[in-house]
């Protein structure tokens, strides 16, 4: 990390302004090759400057430049930012101008990437930033921000300086057992620890499955037969002609996809096509995928007709998405019923009218119950929000009930200690203390340019 990089951070187009980041041990030296108004070596730290960006005698630009030193900056090293009019042109060409001093374009994420490495965040704050960035609704706002300011890190922290002095007695106990005047570390004491750091694990699990769906969404198929309005429900709920309705049968034959926003919550919406048998190649393709879907999907709304008894094919669906968070949304509830479902057996169950919209927001409303939106909504969310970070703390819950087990077995507190120690190596690989190298490249190679 030795060079000087830069980038545009912010999105290219036609606006007010638009900014090119500069990082690194010359980066202020560089940007001043270029600057005509004050000399950027010899000014103040967070301070901003007017002048001109200049290619020899041609002026590319009139401009504001911060400046930035080391190290109370974003990656911890001299950061320079110009602001530049918003032109897709001009910014450009300024960039180019500035990549001929010896400055280099840097690499997706490649910022926060320095930050990270030079101690200014931990890997949970560092993720973050792109959970800030896609926040799609208030309260996925309110979680990437309780990581970007620590809250996270400091919970996974702590847990860590628990084992820790976990770890530290049993080294003793093993080490000096002669000693009458230290406390004794043995399986009871392991395994009471044991049960609380599993207690606290479990309770985060649940909160980070939870901020999961708030980050990513509720994703949500829509099935059924064709032509019970599928496709009609779809475009009411987005409230745009998203999905093509016809009265022909087969008219939706491969998925289609959108998204909703209930009380701050995203669901990620799919239409599938009807579900039947079929010798339409084309069209049995789409049957497969939506039948494929149901086990991917966290939410199952369940299409049928009022008007209509079911079918083979009713009942087939109705035994798969069974033990499936599902509704099931009886259409045409404006016509004579010929319905009959066991209510027994499906609680959830809610009259609908595509055409006129009556019963849909009950329908909402259900989605909001099952899920229940008014608990997650008054939640202080402190958790974890990715696959990569949920994996792991999965991974630290079965270390857990190796060590309940290996415990009740009697086996020795040194074998016992080797997993202890794995588990705080896993919360140490989600805060990042711990890391592979070739895993901290992929990772912010996914983040967006000049981030």
């Amino acid at each position: 990390m030795t060079d000087t990089i830069a980038a545009i951070s912010t999105a290219l187009g036609v606006g007010g302004i638009s900014i090119i980041k500069v990082s690194g041990k010359d980066a202020i030296a560089n940007v001043n090759k270029i600057f005509d108004g004050k000399d950027l070596t010899k000014v103040d730290t967070h301070t901003i400057h007017y002048g001109h960006i200049k290619d020899k005698e041609e002026t590319l630009d009139e401009v504001l430049v911060s400046v930035m030193k080391e190290p109370r900056t974003y990656t911890g090293e001299d950061v320079v930012e110009i602001n530049c009019h918003g032109g897709i042109t001009v910014t450009k060409k300024v960039l180019e101008l500035l990549l001929t001093t010896g400055t280099r374009m840097a690499e997706p994420g490649e910022f926060t990437k320095r930050a990270f490495l030079n101690g200014k965040k931990d890997l949970i704050e560092a993720e973050s930033v792109m959970d800030l960035i896609h926040a799609n609704s208030e309260e996925a706002r309110k979680i990437a921000m309780n990581q970007l300011d620590g809250k996270t890190s400091k919970m996974i922290k702590e847990l860590r300086e628990e084992l820790l002095t976990l770890l530290a007695s049993i080294e003793v106990n093993i080490d000096y057992p002669e000693y009458y005047d230290i406390e004794v570390t043995n399986n009871e004491k392991i395994k009471e620890s044991i049960k609380t750091l599993k207690e606290k694990l479990t309770n985060i699990l649940q909160e980070s499955e939870d901020g999961k769906k708030i980050r990513d969404g509720i994703e949500t198929v829509i099935i059924g037969r064709p032509n019970v309005g599928k496709s009609s429900l779809l475009n009411k709920l987005l409230k745009e002609d998203k999905a093509i309705v016809t009265d022909i049968e087969g008219t939706t034959r491969d998925i289609v996809e959108g998204t909703i926003n209930i009380d701050g919550i995203t669901l990620n919406m799919v239409d599938t096509a009807g579900i039947r048998k079929t010798t339409d190649k084309i069209e049995q393709i789409g049957v497969e995928k939506s039948i494929n879907l149901i086990d991917e999907a966290d939410l199952v709304i369940m299409l049928l007709n009022n008007n209509e008894e079911l079918t083979k094919e009713d009942q087939e669906l109705l035994e798969k998405v069974k033990d499936k968070t599902h509704i099931i949304a009886v259409n045409k509830n404006d016509l004579q019923q010929n319905l009959h479902i066991n209510k027994d057996e499906y609680k959830n169950i809610v009259s609908i009218n595509t055409i006129d919209e009556n019963g849909i927001k009950e329908l909402s409303d259900k989605i909001k119950e099952l899920f229940n939106f008014e608990q997650i909504k008054s939640k202080d969310y402190t958790c974890l929000t990715n696959s990569r970070q949920i994996g792991l703390l999965k991974e630290t819950l079965d270390l857990t009930d190796n060590i309940k087990k290996a415990l009740k077995e009697d086996m020795p507190v040194d074998l016992v200690e080797v997993d202890i120690k794995e588990i705080w190596n896993k919360l140490g690989e989600i805060t990042g203390d711990s890391y592979d190298e070739e895993l901290i490249d992929k990772l912010f190679s996914q983040f967006c340019l000049g981030k």
